[in-house]
């Protein structure tokens, strides 16, 4: 392990482990003191610290907390991060509300602690430029490397105690930069944009200095030859339920348990919530008491519709240590389980997606990465968890409750890592006929909420203030096209009119 202490955007010392002095250029950026110092130790951990968190940097218990070679730690205790809140003008995704208070995924760093591989750091040397500003280097190494499988991460453990530095921050010129060089075209014009009608702000020069710059993610980095063994134990007992919500899908629910059936790593018991709202309607599962099966299966028959309270029956049943979210119209492998415990082991993290592609569907990113995304019929998790998460009922037949579901995870610091390699195929299949058309409470307004409340009220409960803006400037002129009426002027007041009944609607639903 290297440890790089600087001040003032200079290197001020090196130390290795035995806390001896190594001499590297302390008149050059600290960025190119870091890559000589890769390309001397490239099996190194390489560590960087502002001066003022010397002490409190928890050295000891690094080895723990990075826990595999493909990861990349930082952490800003101060709530405003590099590029401050005005990113979420360009990027939806959850990177950007970062929760300061547990381990969580992101691509945005910190010069005032962090750590990486001095592998990776070798591997970005061509594509990205060792730049004066460190922190504008170390959030291009992360958005560039974090698609190709660096697992990112804000971690508090970096410090044994927390108080606040003065840390840098980014000036527009600089966030027109970063978009240019990490984003498609399009999304500086809607910076751009956003920020004369939010805020009213009139960045032309900005926005022209940025089209100086070329986008890095064009150029070639691959870092697929880092190894990954993590040193966490997280497997105790390799023991797995496996949950089912069904809905008249009586036929594809039998190859979901035949597929069950033949795994080379077999579940202990298979948790069926099955849901008919009719009155009078009895289980149509013959087979389930008809055939012998290679696992218990725990049987739950209702007459209530949802698939959030289905689910929450399921896993309050869950018995193992590990749990799969799985469909009533999936189709798997039989080594399906096995290859998602060789990842769990491998990586050391409690959830894990697989691909869940349709019928005539591709894979976009065939790396292992951090997913955006959770799937309720395609993810495994500790079953622990269970104690501390649950499907929101408030989203119950609208839309949400998987994104709100993984992001809950999130925020208790359990990441979501996606292996494209191990794949469900998500069949579709045709709706049960005794499936009901859900009727809201706001279905009878004269002026229809846009977007869904449900929607809406996922993204006001986890997006920040500049998200839930970039949305909707999205919103407006993803359905302009799509209205009858094309005077800007009527569809922006309507429009505008809508959007405050979801956000009413979403309000109403918190309570």
């Amino acid at each position: 392990m290297i440890v790089v202490y600087h001040k003032k955007n200079r290197i001020t010392k090196v130390l290795s482990d035995d806390k001896n002095e190594i001499a590297v250029a302390k008149n050059k950026p600290i960025a190119f003191g870091l890559m000589q110092l890769a390309q001397r130790f490239p099996e190194s951990k390489l560590v960087w610290c502002h001066e003022e968190y010397q002490e409190a940097f928890n050295l000891e218990e690094l080895d723990t907390i990075m826990h595999h070679n493909k990861m990349m730690l930082s952490y800003n205790p101060n709530e405003r991060n590099y590029f401050g809140p005005k990113i979420g003008y360009v990027e939806e995704s959850l990177f950007i509300k970062i929760n300061k208070k547990v381990t969580y995924p992101t691509w945005q760093m910190s010069s005032l602690v962090g750590v990486i591989y001095a592998s990776t750091l070798i591997a970005t040397n061509k594509a990205i430029k060792q730049d004066s500003n460190f922190d504008y280097y170390l959030n291009s190494i992360a958005k560039v490397c974090k698609p190709l499988g660096l697992l990112c991460y804000s971690e508090p453990k970096l410090l044994k105690k927390h108080f606040l530095v003065s840390s840098p921050k980014a000036s527009v010129f600089t966030l027109f930069k970063f978009i240019r060089q990490h984003y498609k075209k399009r999304w500086i014009v809607m910076l751009f944009l956003n920020l004369i009608i939010y805020e009213r702000q009139f960045h032309f020069a900005a926005f022209l200095y940025a089209y100086f710059f070329k986008n890095r993610k064009k150029n070639k980095t691959d870092i697929s030859a880092i190894e990954v063994n993590s040193s966490l134990a997280v497997i105790v007992n390799p023991t797995i339920d496996v949950i089912i919500p069904t809905i008249g899908r009586k036929d594809h629910l039998y190859d979901v348990l035949k597929d069950l059936a033949i795994q080379t790593h077999l579940p202990i018991n298979v948790i069926i919530v099955e849901q008919n709202p009719a009155i009078g309607s009895v289980s149509e599962l013959d087979y389930i008491n008809n055939e012998v099966w290679p696992f218990v299966i725990k049987h739950t028959f209702i007459h209530q519709a949802g698939a959030c309270n289905a689910r929450n029956l399921a896993l309050s049943q869950v018995e193992s240590e590990w749990v799969f979210l799985n469909d009533d119209d999936n189709r798997f492998e039989s080594d399906l389980i096995d290859k998602v415990f060789k990842g769990i082991k491998q990586y050391g993290i409690l959830s894990l997606s697989t691909a869940y592609l349709q019928v005539n569907e591709h894979k976009h990113n065939l790396n292992i990465h951090q997913s955006s995304i959770f799937g309720s019929g395609n993810s495994f998790l500790k079953a622990d968890l269970l104690n501390k998460v649950s499907f929101d009922k408030c989203l119950e037949f609208g839309y949400g409750e998987d994104t709100d579901f993984g992001l809950q995870l999130r925020n208790l610091g359990v990441d979501v890592i996606s292996f494209p390699e191990i794949s469900i195929l998500h069949l579709k299949a045709p709706i049960g006929g005794f499936r009901i058309k859900p009727t809201f409470i706001w279905s009878k307004e004269e002026i229809q909420p846009k977007p869904s409340p449900t929607i809406m009220y996922v993204k006001l409960k986890y997006n920040c203030k500049e998200q839930i803006r970039r949305y909707k400037t999205t919103l407006f002129l993803k359905y302009y096209k799509h209205q009858n009426n094309k005077n800007p002027i009527r569809y922006l007041n309507h429009f505008n009119k809508q959007w405050k009944k979801s956000v009413f609607w979403a309000n109403e639903l918190k309570l």
